[in-house]
């Protein structure tokens, strides 16, 4: 009798141990759709790159949080000049990067005066523009000073463009990351995974989790079976396809359809011939309808847009009546730019689900006025050398996520190549006013002229569709920037 009793004793306490085995547990595999062509945030216009990364492994002297609104970071505070120019930023201290290297307001300035030099590569270096000169105070506190007050100086600062790198370690970021976040870099196997595990001695608010495995899952179809098996436990853009009510009805998971700054938008090449008229621009946006789009694309999620403005923005306008579906009008427009009999053309497609089925109704759409599209498959490596920075296409389709990113059509050389100097230089009024009044006024121009030429067709603004184990907390329902912050998150006891 008393042996069952020691053994039942040890029973229940292996299966107390074990229980908290379960409660206490610290790893996570994440699925996403596309893999990031390298891991350097500040040198590729990518949105997966900060999906990874940002907050997780770089830090910035700013952050942006889940609520959209700018926090300290490396910063842990600043104080403004009364003209609006200057910037003095206070650091934390006893920082280290990952590799061992301690922190300081030197790796600031290396990274600010990177990010801005003439052969800089960072996709976003107009952010960096508007800097005149960067200081280094003392070790801790550097001083930045601007040409002109720019109202989105700060928020500028946290975005995964401006994050902060080290001059030792800053030329091998694209294979091996080297940041000061609350995780490090363990592997990368291309093609499957990218593994970090918690950056022991961090700085701040120590991390939940121990381990995260960023799966890379860029069938749709794979998606599923991964999320219901809970080989993936959360897949924060999930391309769920026809199994949305599926995932809904299934306790084990928790389904939250949140907001982006992804405008989803038709892109066109605005200097190849025949898309280099307004008229056949025109056409093409009059043909096209997005709640077809939108139903097929997004499960019907995706709030349609007239411009490159998410509607959650408080400077949105409305202008989606620009250019309505009238098939009739489209061909008035194609007869206008000489192409009554229509032409032949290719919408070339990255991998992402909102991509190749709202191109599939797309390319149906615009059969109807005689505009016969060639569909091209492409992988996201493709698309970036050869849509993005070659501009080799006629039409594609993707998602920008980049928040406040109105300014890009504007870009000499961008992939759209669309010039037209009215909107330069609203963008150039707008860069130079921090007034919000004034700033609405010129960003509501801007959209209006956006709409009129057709440099893309505006579709709708990218649903977020995270789905996750019910007992995981902490994971973003939104997306203010384009990130999958880990930081808080952790499983529920």
């Amino acid at each position: 009798m008393q042996m069952w009793t020691k053994i039942l004793a040890a029973t229940a306490l292996a299966l107390a141990s074990s229980t908290g085995a379960m409660a206490a547990r610290t790893d996570l595999v994440v699925g996403v759709v596309l893999e990031p062509p390298h891991l350097d945030p500040t040198a590729g216009a990518a949105a997966a790159i900060d999906e990874v990364l940002y907050a997780n492994v770089f830090e910035g002297l700013t952050r942006i949080s889940a609520q959209g609104e700018v926090l300290p970071d490396l910063a842990e505070s600043w104080t403004v000049s009364d003209d609006g120019k200057s910037y003095t930023f206070k650091l934390h201290t006893g920082v280290k990067f990952h590799d061992g290297t301690d922190f300081t307001a030197d790796d600031v300035k290396f990274s600010l005066d990177r990010a801005r030099a003439e052969g800089s590569t960072n996709a976003q270096k107009g952010l960096f523009a508007a800097i005149d000169t960067v200081e280094v105070v003392d070790p801790a506190t550097v001083k930045v000073t601007l040409k002109n007050p720019q109202g989105l100086f700060l928020y500028n600062m946290g975005v995964g463009d401006a994050v902060i790198v080290a001059p030792e370690s800053a030329d091998g970021n694209k294979e091996k990351p080297i940041g000061t976040g609350p995780f490090k870099f363990d592997s990368w196997a291309k093609g499957s995974s990218i593994k970090l595990s918690k950056a022991q001695g961090y700085w701040g608010d120590p991390v939940a989790l121990e381990k995260v495995e960023f799966r890379i899952i860029p069938d749709a179809a794979a998606s599923i079976p991964a999320l219901l098996s809970g080989d993936v436990q959360a897949f924060p853009n999930a391309p769920v396809g026809d199994a949305l009510a599926q995932l809904q009805s299934d306790p084990r998971l928790k389904v939250v359809i949140g907001s982006t700054e992804g405008e989803t938008v038709l892109s066109i090449n605005n200097k190849k011939p025949p898309f280099d008229k307004l008229e056949v621009r025109q056409a093409i946006a009059s043909a096209i309808d997005r709640k077809a789009v939108i139903d097929a694309a997004s499960n019907g999620l995706g709030q349609p847009i007239g411009s490159f403005m998410s509607p959650a923005n408080p400077a949105y306008v409305d202008l989606t009546g620009t250019y309505p579906q009238d098939v009739a009008k489209a061909k008035e427009y194609l007869k206008a730019a000489g192409l009554e009999n229509g032409f032949n053309a290719t919408i070339k497609l990255p991998p992402p689900a909102y991509a190749r089925l709202g191109g599939e109704v797309i390319a149906a759409q615009l059969r109807e006025i005689g505009v016969n599209l060639e569909i091209i498959p492409v992988e996201w490596a493709d698309w970036l050398s050869k849509v993005f920075t070659d501009k080799d296409y006629d039409l594609t389709i993707v998602s920008h996520t980049e928040p406040n990113d109105i300014d890009i059509f504007s870009r000499p050389g961008y992939y759209f190549q669309y010039e037209n100097p009215e909107f330069n230089k609203l963008i150039e009024e707008l860069g130079v006013t921090n007034d919000d009044a004034k700033r609405k006024e010129i960003l509501a121009a801007a959209q209006k002229i956006l709409a009129h030429d057709v440099p893309a067709v505006f579709l709708f603004e990218l649903p977020k569709i995270g789905v996750w184990d019910a007992k995981l907390e902490g994971m973003w329902e939104n997306a203010p920037i384009q990130a999958t912050d880990l930081t808080k998150v952790k499983w529920a006891e």
